[in-house]
C-alpha cells in the first residue's frame, strides 16, 4: 500500500461508475436555504491529522477523516500515516472518525460481501487502535462503487461518499454523496474556492476530499496554504461547516 493506484480508466470502467451514480440510489432530498460544508480526509496522512486539523480547528471547524487501518503507523505515497495518537486526539477533539475499509481496496474489482468483510477488519483494527466510537460514515477508496456493494453498506452506515466532482442539491444519493476535490494545484484549488463561492446564491452541502496537507503535496493533497485558501472562500459563504454525520443528521431533521 505505498506506492499510488490508479483505477481503470477505460470505457468500461467509466460505464460501471456512471452505472454505479444511476443504480441502487437510497434517495436524500438536500433542499437547504442555508449552505452546508463537510471538510473530509481520506486514508488518512499524519498530515491531514496534524497540519489539516489544526487549520479546522483554527476556524472552530471539525472534520470527518476516512480511516483505513491498514495504513496506520505506515509509509504511504502520501507520507506518513496517521498513528494510534492521531486518532485518539481527533475523536476527543470532536472531529469524526469514518470508514474507509481496512485494505483501501478497490470496490469495483471485488464482491460486496468482500468489502464487507474487509469493513469489518477495519472496524476491528481501529478498536484495537483505541478508537471506542462508532462508525457512522463511510467512504469507497478511489470512489468506486458497485449498486451491490450499494446496497449492502446502506445497512450499515448512514452515508457512503463517493468522488463525483459536483455538489449535494435537490434529489441526491445518500449511498453515494458527491464530493469535490483540494487537489491539482492551482487550478484544482481555484475550483474548490468556485464551487464554495456558488452557495451564496445555491444552497447546497458541499463536501470536500483531501488526502495530504504538507509543503510539498502529493497530486492528490494540498499545502497548508491552499487549505487556508478553500476554507476562507468557505466563510466568505456564510456556511455551515458539518462533520458529515452531523449534516445528515441536520439534513434529515429538515425534511
Amino acid at each position: 500500500m505505498d506506492t499510488a493506484y490508479n483505477p481503470g480508466g477505460g470505457l468500461i470502467s467509466k460505464l460501471s461508475r456512471r452505472w454505479a451514480r444511476l443504480a441502487a440510489r437510497a434517495p436524500l432530498s438536500v433542499n437547504l436555504d442555508h449552505a452546508i460544508v463537510s471538510f473530509t480526509f481520506d486514508d488518512f496522512p499524519r498530515s491531514a491529522a496534524l497540519s489539516g486539523a489544526k487549520i479546522l480547528e483554527d476556524h472552530g471547524w471539525r472534520g470527518t477523516y476516512y480511516a483505513s487501518a491498514g495504513y496506520a503507523g505506515t509509509q504511504s505515497h502520501h507520507g506518513a500515516m496517521f498513528e494510534a495518537g492521531d486518532l485518539q486526539r481527533l475523536d476527543a477533539a470532536g472531529h469524526e472518525i469514518g470508514c474507509h475499509t481496512h485494505s483501501h481496496l478497490d470496490g469495483s474489482q471485488i464482491s460486496a460481501g468482500e468489502m464487507l468483510a474487509d469493513i469489518d477488519r477495519n472496524r476491528k483494527a481501529l478498536r484495537e487502535l483505541g478508537f471506542e466510537g462508532e462508525l457512522e460514515s463511510f467512504a469507497y477508496p478511489y470512489g468506486e462503487a458497485t449498486p451491490a456493494a450499494k446496497r449492502l453498506l446502506a445497512t450499515r452506515f448512514s452515508s457512503m461518499r463517493g468522488v463525483h466532482a459536483a455538489i449535494n442539491r435537490g434529489t441526491s444519493d445518500r449511498s453515494l454523496l458527491k464530493s469535490i476535490p483540494v487537489d491539482g494545484g492551482e487550478a484544482g484549488i481555484a475550483r474548490a474556492v468556485d464551487a464554495a463561492e456558488t452557495l451564496v446564491e445555491h444552497p447546497g452541502w458541499l463536501i470536500f476530499y483531501l488526502h495530504d496537507v504538507q509543503d510539498v503535496p502529493t497530486k492528490w493533497g494540498c499545502t497548508p496554504a491552499q487549505l487556508e485558501q478553500v476554507c476562507a472562500a468557505v466563510e466568505r459563504s456564510g456556511a455551515r461547516v458539518l462533520t458529515i454525520a452531523a449534516a445528515m443528521a441536520e439534513i434529515g431533521e429538515s425534511k
